[in-house]
Parts: structure tokens; sequence; C-alpha cells
């Protein structure tokens, strides 16, 4: 499932609105939005666990998902 993570990021990355609507999301409620992104991977065919998205965004070495990591530490 670890792909699973990497390819949801690609799909979640390719869309500026959803990306968006989930970051702010993440920074008033990191748990809601650790639940979405999982809700969106069974949705899309990419089912993935909170963990399996915690070690994708802590893999990734880019200033987008670093944003992520430092403004929705506490759930993500």
């Amino acid at each position: 499932m670890a792909s699973n993570a990497a390819s949801l990021y690609a799909r979640i990355s390719c869309n500026p609105e959803q990306t968006q609507a989930l970051f702010r999301q993440a920074l008033q409620d990191p748990n809601g939005a650790m639940a979405s992104i999982c809700s969106l991977g069974d949705q899309l065919g990419l089912p993935v666990t909170t963990q399996e998205v915690r070690d994708h965004l802590a893999s990734l070495d880019d200033d987008e998902s670093k944003r992520w990591l430092i403004k929705a530490r506490g759930g993500l």
C-alpha cells in the first residue's frame, strides 16, 4: 500500500483546489484532514492508512510537502 500513498499524493497534487482544501482543513483539524485523505484514497481505489500517508509525506523532499508537515504537524 506504500505505493498507494505515493499514487494518492500525486493525484491530490494534480488538483490545486483539492490540495488547498485539504491544506486548509489540516490547519484547523489535522486528524480530519487525515481522515479525508484516507477516505479519498478509498474512493479512488487507492486505500491507505494514516501511517502510510505520514510515512510518505515524511519521505518527500520538496517545499510544498514540507509546508504540509510544518503547518499541519499535529495530525499529519
